[in-house]
């Protein structure tokens, strides 16, 4: 697009792939010398993709995760591995690479979920020092459970779905370059962690799969995502109540519905959210590009969050913030309270919008949105027919530099 070449912004889709399809050991941190490796064929995995290789995963973390020495556990390479749920649990004895080079694949049949597992395929708990890595590929096989949804069928009642990767109570969290692909729902969640690092993820699900959210934050802190493509059925990322310190960095998203702060303050809950920037991101197609939504009803805070040097192309809803947001398929009764929206910063931002209204402020009018600022944007209509606007409802906001569309004269 022709704003592109004003942006302080080189990275690129090309630059993204030959990032994520070469695999430079000098980049990953690898194992020590002394490290055992277990692989998950020595304790009876067969990869054909066909037979139940759930058991030999387990015994093999559990022999890994016993070791005193640092361990690389092995998922080898041109296999298909067929798991069920299971939950890979911690404290470990040392540090473990969890090395996966070939496929770790669902069972395609939703019969083989429970109620007591049907939220989680793969699970990581409790562990210190985890390194997943080794450019394999996590496949969730969720089409039969994209069909089975009540977002596709509306005939069909709302029920849950496995997250493909989670990670719960893990600290010192390494996962870099790899493959996630047609979760059943969320690809990756991240879940009260601490100090975590995702670099070089590659995550992809069709536009139409429903709720297949790329990574999901929850209740974590100090967490770096850097240098992901992510191109699902809904939010590229999803980040939700008590997160905290979150840098993205060098992240292509698209098809999806953007780069969303929330859903936060549900069901009439609090929600925290601070110290969130979102820098040098590319957005292509999606739904919405830079998005805070709460519901009414909510408490608590989301503040000090920065979306800057941000290129968009055919998005539909570049900047949003929705105070009022309802995803229910009844009307969401009007109620006083909400989560307080301050502090948030949209910079250096470029690109295309499919819909006139490229700034959407809509707040609350008992807890308006306060500190906005507005910095050097320029967002054309897609095309070049006519010219983008602003909506604004109790938004306190500023402008510096550039704006357009021009924001909200008026409404200050």
């Amino acid at each position: 697009m022709a704003s592109s070449t004003s942006a302080k912004l080189v990275w690129s889709p090309l630059l993204a792939l030959l990032l994520l399809s070469v695999c430079d050991a000098s980049s990953v941190e690898q194992p020590e010398d002394t490290s055992v490796v277990f692989s998950i064929e020595n304790y009876g995995a067969r990869g054909d993709g066909k037979h139940d290789d759930t058991q030999a995963l387990a015994k093999a973390w559990s022999a890994a995760c016993s070791s005193s020495r640092p361990v690389v556990l092995l998922v080898p390479k041109g296999k298909s591995y067929l798991t069920k749920s299971t939950t890979l649990s911690g404290p470990c004895k040392s540090t473990v690479v969890f090395t996966v080079k070939g496929t770790l694949v669902a069972p395609p049949s939703r019969s083989d979920w429970t109620e007591n597992n049907i939220r989680h395929w793969i699970m990581f708990q409790g562990i210190s020092g985890l390194t997943v890595t080794g450019g394999g590929t996590i496949n969730g096989n969720g089409q039969i459970w994209w069909k089975n949804s009540c977002k596709t069928n509306e005939a069909l009642p709302c029920t849950q779905a496995p997250t493909a990767l989670t990670f719960h109570l893990c600290d010192n969290l390494k996962v870099d370059n790899l493959k996630i692909v047609d979760s059943q729902q969320i690809h990756m969640s991240i879940e009260d962690c601490t100090d975590v690092q995702l670099t070089r993820m590659s995550i992809t699900a069709p536009s139409t799969s429903p709720n297949t959210d790329g990574i999901h934050i929850t209740r974590s802190k100090d967490v770096q995502v850097r240098e992901c493509i992510i191109k699902t059925g809904d939010d590229c990322m999803s980040i939700e109540d008590g997160t905290q310190n979150l840098h993205v960095t060098k992240v292509v998203c698209g098809p999806g519905h953007g780069i969303s702060i929330g859903s936060l303050g549900d069901d009439n809950s609090r929600a925290e959210v601070s110290g969130i920037t979102i820098d040098s991101v590319q957005l292509y197609g999606t739904t919405n590009g830079a998005r805070i939504k709460t519901w009414q009803g909510g408490s608590g805070f989301a503040k000090n969050i920065i979306f800057q040097n941000i290129i968009m192309d055919n998005v539909q809803n570049p900047i949003i913030i929705d105070q009022n947001y309802c995803d229910s398929a009844k009307p969401c009764k009007n109620q006083e309270s909400a989560v307080e929206i301050s502090n948030i910063v949209f910079k250096n931002i470029r690109g295309t919008t499919t819909s006139k209204d490229a700034i959407k402020l809509s707040c609350s009018k008992n807890a308006p949105c306060s500190g906005i600022t507005l910095e050097n944007i320029e967002l054309k209509l897609e095309g070049g027919n006519g010219d983008t606007e602003s909506t604004c409802q109790n938004a306190k906001w500023t402008e510096s530099g550039n704006v357009v569309p021009s924001p909200c004269k008026g409404n200050n």
